[in-house]
């Protein structure tokens, strides 16, 4: 699978971005994305699609802890659907309760200052999201060839 996926950990101000390398095994932090207009975020993530030969585009839905939407689990459905209108791949939500609390453990670790944490944080995110991604599909892969 030579196939590259995007993942967007969307954010009001700012949205993580992460790709994954040519095999699709691991997921590599891009520069975040700071937030302007709708149509100009749009279209730079159209651009990063083109300019990496993106073939599917995961967005990170924050749904609460109890699995219900929550009020910015509908403002990234909203912004999901205008994406899907402007991409040429598919764009699928994928639910992302957990990594940004581990990607603040994670930074929080790593020692950062809060300053720096933040920063980085919505990055972190967007590749904890895509890496898990990747390696469930790389387990459903290597289940697949067990039992064939």
């Amino acid at each position: 699978m030579n196939a590259r996926i995007l993942a967007i950990d969307f954010g009001t101000r700012r949205m993580g971005l992460a790709v994954s390398d040519a095999l699709g095994i691991t997921a590599q932090g891009l520069p975040t994305l700071e937030r302007t207009r709708l149509n100009d975020d749009l279209e730079q993530l159209r651009s990063l699609v083109e300019e990496y030969s993106v073939e599917r585009v995961l967005v990170g839905n924050p749904i609460g802890h109890s699995g219900a939407e929550t009020a910015m689990s509908q403002r990234v459905a909203e912004f999901t659907e205008k994406l899907r209108r402007r991409l040429p791949c598919p764009v699928e939500l994928r639910d992302e309760r957990l990594t940004s609390v581990e990607a603040n453990r994670t930074l929080r670790e790593a020692g950062l200052s809060i300053r720096k944490r933040q920063r980085a944080a919505d990055r972190v995110a967007a590749v904890l999201l895509l890496q898990s991604y990747l390696d469930q599909i790389e387990n459903e892969r290597t289940r697949g060839r067990q039992q064939g």
